[in-house]
């Protein structure tokens, strides 16, 4: 591990007994995927489309106004030109137009869009600014949004199925610029599959298309009634399951049972892992903090965690 800088490296990591520490000198601490809350805003925090802070006029889910958000994994409305280009790389869905703001950008990604789309007979329409704006639901979509088919929902049983599973599970975690995050920073790492709970958590917004960055193309997710009865099902298939929680005494370092099927399950920020969901694991672990501050945010724990154990799977 390559030692913390500004002259710290001889403070040994300190352990988390899970309690609010009085001092700070005395705060023996770890830091996981739900331990980040209450330390500042969540990550995609304040903007549209994350997670019902959106206005009437512009609904978190699908890019709906005014009705009910989509129900299903989502994904019908992306934004974002890296998420754009993905989206008609992949061809795993139906395109039904790309929408690009008029204003004589020459950006190369943009060539590859228009490129991509005239080769999947896809209409690229030039729109003001102003019409974009109305329909687009992230703070930065970056001039380029895509109208296209819902993600397929994948089977649970077929993404725990063979040797090479390397799963990331979600408890309640509601803001799509986290979930957009993980699902980048789990494709980059290798992860074959993720597992989202279908009540009380957020799904694919546009928000959410735009913080991964075309990572839902790539990424089949299972959404399951409940995240327990999931986690038991697969341990019955042989997954090893490991849960990320500040609290835990064992350090990610020395996490076992990633050479084979594996589960990384990550809480939600404040709230940790569920009591549920943490019985269900096989071990719980937690990133040993070197620094003062007490978290991660939920999605660079998540980050620091599905490397972790890629490096032990190869």
């Amino acid at each position: 591990m390559t030692p913390p800088r500004g002259g710290r490296s001889s403070r040994p990591p300190r352990k988390s007994t899970g309690r609010q520490p009085t001092h700070r000198q005395a705060a023996p601490r770890r830091g996981g995927g739900g331990a980040a809350g209450g330390q500042g805003p969540a990550a995609g925090g304040g903007r549209r489309g994350s997670g019902g802070a959106a206005g009437p006029a512009r609904a978190a889910g699908g890019g709906r106004r005014g009705g009910s958000p989509a129900r299903g994994l989502g994904g019908d409305q992306v934004e974002g030109r890296q998420a754009v280009r993905e989206l008609l790389l992949a061809g795993r869905r139906r395109v039904r137009e790309v929408w690009m703001v008029d204003e004589g950008d020459s950006a190369p990604i943009l060539a590859d869009i228009r490129e991509l789309a005239a080769g999947q007979r896809v209409s690229v329409l030039p729109v003001s600014k102003g019409r974009f704006a109305a329909q687009a639901r992230c703070e930065a979509p970056q001039g380029v949004l895509a109208l296209a088919a819902p993600l397929p929902e994948a089977d649970l049983d077929d993404l725990t199925g063979g040797a090479a599973a390397f799963l990331v599970a979600l408890d309640g975690v509601t803001d799509p610029g986290n979930l957009g995050a993980i699902l980048r920073s789990a494709e980059c790492a290798g992860v074959t599959g993720a597992v989202l709970p279908r009540h009380r958590a957020v799904h694919v917004t546009p928000a959410a298309t735009k913080a991964a960055a075309g990572a839902i193309e790539h990424v089949p997710m299972a959404v399951v009634g409940g995240l327990p009865a999931a986690l038991a099902r697969m341990r019955d298939a042989g997954v090893h399951v490991v849960g990320l929680d500040g609290a835990a005494s064992t350090s990610l370092y020395d996490v076992a049972g990633a050479d084979g099927p594996v589960c990384l399950v990550l809480g939600a920020e404040g709230r940790g892992l569920s009591r549920l969901v943490r019985e269900r694991c096989d071990e719980v672990v937690a990133i040993p903090l070197l620094g003062r501050l007490g978290s991660l945010n939920v999605s660079a724990a998540a980050a620091l965690a599905c490397f972790e154990i890629a490096r032990k799977r190869r």
